[in-house]
């Protein structure tokens, strides 16, 4: 994976080592000596990942990060501290000002490698999670309303630690930021205590069970596949640390471990799972309306057209064809030019209600444009499809719409056209051509009645 590397470092020898090492792994890289060219930087580059040093002169790492954070334009580039501070504190106070993990000096080239690559991973998936909510939050107040809200409920939490005494310990630990911290015992009852509802999953690498193993079983399931796993170790683990980024784990501690590291850690990771929880429920939101129509609820032209076709094809393949109706609401115009817009779009939600109530439950109903819908049945012959077409019909005009107190209620008709699928092969347009073709035949011969194409030879049902 290549990547956009900008090296922060106000000492020379130490930026060229780092370019070096990332330039034979392919990373293109960009480089600053100064906390104010970083910023200057990250905002003409865009960097994929800054990897930025902390003691520097006229602005230090701390506060360059803070910049990065606050600032919409960079704040989702991730930060990794590359310095000779290793106290606890250092980290924490990284961490807090947004960094996304520590490196110290002298960097051991199996850790920065995997860490670039796992952070860079990360902020690719976000980026295109965010695009798609950019885009159909325009459209959407629901979802431009979401950007706002940050969940901050305390976090579910699965923990895998064979033993005991530290298992006590970081469940104590994580008293701050979980609502309860999850035990399995087994690796089975672990893969199925993780599912979406899970923020985060901290596994031990001790123990006589392989955790990296563990890693990319969680990482297979669908269930699992995008809860954050966070890595405790020893400092002898450091290459299996390596493999388990490169496996899907996010992030890792070291030991002994530091409550106030722990928890900035575990709050890092649960508060990206919730963002990027939110993001997908944005998309899945967001494709809903893409293939729905607002006004009805029902389909919409663009998805009525790939699931036809998905039958024609099946049709092609020897299967039953479908049967389609198509049904449009008489006089519909009339009732706009008289009652008003907001009228016509309660005739059209209530026969929309009464077309969808009165099918089977694996027909499709579409809005097909205007005051015209359609329903796809199915392997389905003409004598059904005629029956359907008549009890639809009847079920409109049998009871007027309700308009309020000030409009009173409205008598409604609908007129009905219907195709079947043709023997030797047929085609989405060419049977919506002939259920339109059959409609305008209806509506030809005195509307409120239910007619078949030309060459379907049914008889013309009229009002009773």
């Amino acid at each position: 994976m290549s990547a956009r590397v900008l090296v922060v470092d106000d000492v020379e020898v130490n930026v060229r080592l780092l370019e070096a090492k990332l330039s034979s792994e392919y990373f293109t890289v960009i480089t600053a000596s100064s906390g104010p060219r970083a910023l200057e930087l990250a905002q003409s580059e865009r960097p994929d990942i800054v990897l930025l040093d902390v003691m520097m002169p006229e602005m230090d790492g701390f506060e360059v990060c803070r910049r990065l954070k606050a600032d919409p334009h960079t704040a989702e580039i991730p930060v990794v501290m590359v310095t000779a501070l290793s106290e606890v504190a250092d980290r924490v106070r990284g961490l807090q000002s947004g960094a996304d993990d520590f490196l110290t000096k002298p960097v051991n080239d199996v850790a920065l490698f995997a860490r670039v690559r796992s952070l860079v991973r990360l902020k690719r998936m976000m980026e295109e999670w965010r695009l798609r909510e950019e885009v159909y939050g325009r459209f959407d107040t629901v979802i431009a309303e979401t950007r706002r809200a940050e969940d901050k409920s305390p976090a579910r939490v699965v923990l895998w630690e064979e033993s005991g005494f530290a298992a006590e310990r970081v469940t104590e630990m994580l008293q701050d930021v979980a609502a309860a911290v999850l035990r399995p015992t087994a690796p089975e009852q672990l893969r199925e205590m993780v599912d979406g509802a899970t923020d985060l999953v901290i596994l031990s690498l001790a123990g006589q069970q392989d955790a990296l193993r563990l890693v990319a079983q969680l990482r297979g399931n669908e269930a699992s596949r995008l809860v954050p796993i966070l890595l405790i170790a020893d400092s002898e683990d450091l290459p299996r640390l390596a493999k388990g980024l490169d496996l899907g784990a996010n992030d890792y501690i070291m030991r002994p471990l530091d409550r106030n590291e722990l928890t900035a850690r575990a709050r890092t990771q649960v508060r990206r799972k919730r963002l990027q929880d939110r993001l997908q429920d944005n998309y899945q939101r967001s494709l809903a309306l893409a293939l729905t129509d607002s006004l009805t609820g029902l389909y919409n032209r663009r998805y009525l057209m790939a699931h036809l076709g998905g039958l024609m094809t099946r049709a092609a393949d020897g299967a039953q064809g479908p049967a389609v109706l198509m049904l449009d609401i008489d006089y519909f115009k009339r009732v706009n030019d008289q009652y008003g817009h907001a009228a016509g779009d309660a005739v059209l939600r209530e026969v929309a209600g009464r077309i969808a109530r009165h099918v089977r439950a694996f027909d499709l109903v579409a809005r097909y444009g205007g005051e015209e819908f359609v329903v796809v049945m199915p392997e389905t012959q003409l004598a059904v499809a005629a029956m359907v077409a008549e009890r639809l019909r009847k079920v409109v005009a049998a009871k007027p719409v309700t308009l309020g107190e000030e409009l009173g209620e409205l008598e409604l008709t609908i007129s009905v056209g219907i195709a079947v699928t043709r023997e030797g092969g047929d085609s989405a347009g060419s049977i919506l051509q002939r259920a339109d073709k059959a409609l305008y035949e209806a509506k030809g011969r005195g509307r409120n009645c239910v007619a078949g194409s030309m060459a379907e030879i049914l008889p013309v049902s009229h009002a009773s």
